[in-house]
């Protein structure tokens, strides 16, 4: 099982000089890629020019946009993204879409909030269109850049639920899971969800599967830390819900990081993306050492 690392976007602490040095310390590493989320009303940086920011100063992991919300946005822009995406990536793009959940972030956007799996569906077969050199409309020319890689970069599919699920069956790669604590027994279910959606859908390989948890590493009190993060992150369901599921976080000691990655690749993740709750570089130190002794 691969491990990659989130930049700490949504973390206390991003600053200015964040985005390029922990993209350069995670190419350094034992990582497998780079990702970074979309969220509009929050005080993260915005995805893509910040994956931008990180292809150009890495060489080695791949760059994973983590993921579009895609029926917040007009296909075409996003068509001619993730081609700059992957030019500057030189084709080492991989990309995420998903219908999100915070309403706020789609009424800041002007976007339709209603009928989002549909949405997503439908926008997701234009953005392969496009991918693939097909012009928007009759008489223009193609969306450009065209991807280093024929159609565009693998697409995973950021669901759980068993209906959405099959629906992503029919037109993802794979997908990307999250678990909050990175509880093995959830990450399984998700996982072999996603085997059985894609085998009655009738796809001829198994689902690439992707899961990721909040993590804290290298910083005095980081399981304070960690309950901190979450709670503000998952501000938007409410205090006192927030409150509840940022307690269930254990991601905060090499022990239990070793433990939740162990239980990750038994529940069959081909990668595992651990997102700090925190911007001080010793995380990546230590995250390094727990996935150097693996």
């Amino acid at each position: 099982m691969e491990i990659g690392v989130a930049l700490p976007q949504m973390a206390f602490g991003y600053g200015a000089g964040t985005t390029v040095e922990w993209a350069r310390a995670i190419d350094a590493g034992p990582f497998s890629s780079v990702s970074a989320g979309e969220r509009v009303t929050f005080g993260n940086p915005e995805m893509v020019a910040t994956l931008a920011a990180c292809a150009a100063v890495t060489e080695r992991v791949r760059v994973l946009a983590n993921l579009f919300v895609l029926p917040q946005h007009p296909v075409a822009m996003v068509a001619q993204q993730i081609g700059t995406l992957d030019q500057l990536a030189n084709g080492r793009l991989e990309v995420a879409v998903g219908v999100g959940g915070r309403e706020h972030d789609y009424r800041a956007l002007g976007a339709d909030f209603s009928r989002r799996h549909q949405q997503l569906d439908d926008k997701v077969a234009e953005l392969k269109a496009l991918l693939a050199g097909e012009p928007p409309f009759e008489g223009a020319d193609p969306v450009g850049p065209a991807c280093v890689r024929p159609g565009g970069p693998s697409i995973l599919a950021g669901v759980m639920g068993p209906k959405a699920m099959r629906r992503a069956a029919r037109w993802a790669d794979g997908i990307t899971g999250f678990s909050v604590a990175g509880d093995a027994g959830e990450i399984a279910k998700t996982n072999d969800r996603a085997d059985r959606c894609w085998a009655e859908a009738g796809r001829g390989s198994a689902p690439r599967k992707v899961g990721g948890c909040f993590t804290a590493l290298g910083v005095p009190d980081a399981s304070e830390a960690l309950r901190a993060f979450t709670a503000r992150y998952l501000g938007f369901l409410g205090p006192e819900l927030a409150d509840m599921v940022a307690a269930s976080t254990r991601a905060s000691s090499p022990e239990a990081l070793a433990d939740i990655l162990d239980g990750a690749a038994q529940a069959g993740c081909d990668e595992f993306i651990l997102v700090p709750a925190v911007t001080d570089l010793k995380f990546l130190e230590v995250a390094a050492e727990v996935v150097a002794a693996r």
